[in-house]
């Protein structure tokens, strides 16, 4: 049998050679040649960290980082509108960020993670809202809470790969104690299977989760091992839940802690960030969660931290934000996700 080799293979007409793009496998002997578009073969391990307020002003600026390697974020295109206090979630093709401030606003817009450019319309979520927090998995984006301006406990999910108004799928809170003003401010993470959203409102310790596929209100998993916080971000592996950063009654923190999503129970401490500081926005890919941004009064971050979720420590520099409004580009209360985990706000 002769080898196959790209350099004699022409089209019908013998003028060009093939072009292979996406991932090829070679399984059993046989060459599985890849189907469909380029940006719908999986996720390249991009995140994107999406508005937010940059002094003086809130933005509409995207900004992107390759989560494998470390360095600055560049600009990837621009919200519709300025905004702060939005929710995000992803497939491995599609971004999306919903309502933020001012407003405030139900509009969900998305984006094409593997190009660069503005977002366009999706739909709407079921009421305009900020303060809330977005998760999912590779099918299905769900949002959690928000205000407007009274807290509220409503859980919207939609079809990433689809275009249209979020539906409801059932009540923060619920079973887990929680009063009805806790459910703005927190923080959330997914597995493929489950989403979570930790602490916010006027702080709380709660963890509190739902299964992705299907409808519901909420459950309790566990609590935050550092005690009551609001405004904190999370990220995740497939299988470890990360929460970091956050204001406690006192002072804002730098604590990073870990739960097993797979399971039920508290967390436990992972490491610091490099500075305390809450309104982060994070994203991960399955090896790595890293932290944008941020604020400790009266200081608003650039910075940018990285961990290796599957060993606990302290994060590592990564780089800096790099929004063009400002020169050093710092920035708080935005959110983030990324086309390989499948959705983190």
């Amino acid at each position: 049998m002769s080898d196959l080799r790209i350099d004699n293979i022409t089209d019908r007409l013998g003028q060009h050679g093939p072009e292979f793009v996406g991932v090829s496998t070679v399984s059993s002997g046989q060459f599985v040649v890849p189907v469909g578009p380029t940006e719908y073969r999986g996720g390249r391990g991009r995140a994107i960290f999406s508005g937010g307020y940059e002094a003086p002003a809130n933005t509409k600026e995207i900004q992107t980082i390759e989560i494998a390697t470390t360095g600055n974020g560049s600009d990837f295109g621009d919200l519709a509108a300025v905004k702060q206090a939005t929710g995000s979630c992803a497939s491995a093709t599609r971004g999306v960020v919903a309502g933020g401030a001012p407003g405030p606003s139900a509009t969900i817009e998305y984006i094409t993670m593997s190009s660069q450019g503005g977002a366009n319309d999706f739909g709407s979520l079921t009421q305009a809202k900020r303060s809330l927090c977005g998760s999912g998995n590779d099918t299905r984006g769900v949002f959690f809470g928000g205000n407007n301006p009274a807290r509220n406990r409503d859980i919207d999910f939609i079809t990433i790969a689809t275009t249209g108004d979020a539906s409801e799928f059932g009540d923060l809170g619920v079973n887990a104690g929680l009063a009805s003003n806790l459910n703005d401010d927190g923080g959330s993470c997914s597995s493929p299977t489950r989403a979570f959203m930790f602490g916010g409102g006027n702080t709380t310790n709660v963890i509190q989760y739902i299964t992705i596929a299907t409808k519901g209100d909420s459950q309790d998993y566990g609590d935050l091992s550092q005690g009551n916080v609001r405004f904190p971000a999370g990220c995740s592996s497939s299988t470890r839940g990360l929460s970091g950063g956050g204001q406690s009654p006192s002072n804002d923190v730098n604590i990073i802690e870990q739960f097993t999503m797979a399971t039920l129970g508290n967390a436990t401490n992972f490491g610091d960030l490099t500075d305390e500081r809450t309104q982060p926005a994070a994203a991960s890919s399955k090896t790595r969660g890293v932290w944008a941004g941020g604020y400790d009064a009266p200081t608003t971050f650039n910075i940018i931290d990285y961990v290796t979720i599957a060993s606990a420590g302290n994060a590592t520099d990564f780089g800096d934000l790099t929004y063009s409004g400002q020169t050093n580009g710092a920035s708080k209360y935005f959110s983030g996700c990324s086309d390989v985990n499948g959705g983190i706000g």
